[in-house]
């Protein structure tokens, strides 16, 4: 009597390469973020930076609540709700997904990440501190590197919906008739 293998069952956990990529694009993302605030507030904590005049500014500024203007002084409750994101998208990270969901789940990681940085280090309470936005461009509230990798990554994300959405209304070659 031979013995005979079992037929390998394809798991739906991650590849260990996925999760260390997502990890990777976090460290990545925040890293720029706090090297990019450090160097904003040395250069244009004085004055503002005309890059493209009417169209690109570097200004320097401090928000303590979230992006355009919402949540002012919600410092503890926007920090507690990053550390959350970061703890559910870590574990989606442990089934398997694209590639690209796998990259944008750490720029969106990352991009919680750098904000809660600042949230730590630059206030006196827990949680309070104010976060560095640099980037003006008109008609758009100031921004930085960490909301930018959120902004694009929740746009691969709907992206990757849609394109997916599509390919499966598509009729397979496997249903045309003859």
């Amino acid at each position: 009597m031979r013995y005979v293998r079992p037929a390998r069952v394809e798991t739906r956990r991650a590849p260990t390469s996925h999760i260390l990529l997502a990890y990777v694009v976090t460290g990545m993302v925040v890293a720029v973020d706090v090297a990019t605030k450090s160097w904003a507030e040395a250069s244009f904590a004085a004055s503002p930076k005309t890059i493209i005049p009417g169209v690109l500014t570097f200004r320097f500024t401090e928000n303590p609540g979230a992006a355009f203007s919402m949540f002012q002084n919600a410092g503890p409750f926007l920090g507690v709700a990053a550390v959350i994101a970061v703890g559910f998208i870590s574990a989606a990270l442990a089934r398997r997904r694209p590639t690209h969901e796998v990259i944008a789940f750490g720029m969106i990681m990352g991009g919680a990440l750098g904000n809660l940085v600042d949230r730590i280090t630059r206030g006196e309470g827990f949680l309070d501190g104010h976060v560095i936005d640099w980037v003006q461009v008109p008609n758009f509230p100031t921004f930085n590197v960490a909301d930018s990798s959120i902004s694009v990554a929740v746009a691969v994300l709907l992206i990757g919906a849609w394109r997916s959405a599509a390919s499966a209304r598509e009729p397979s070659n496997d249903d045309a008739s003859v």
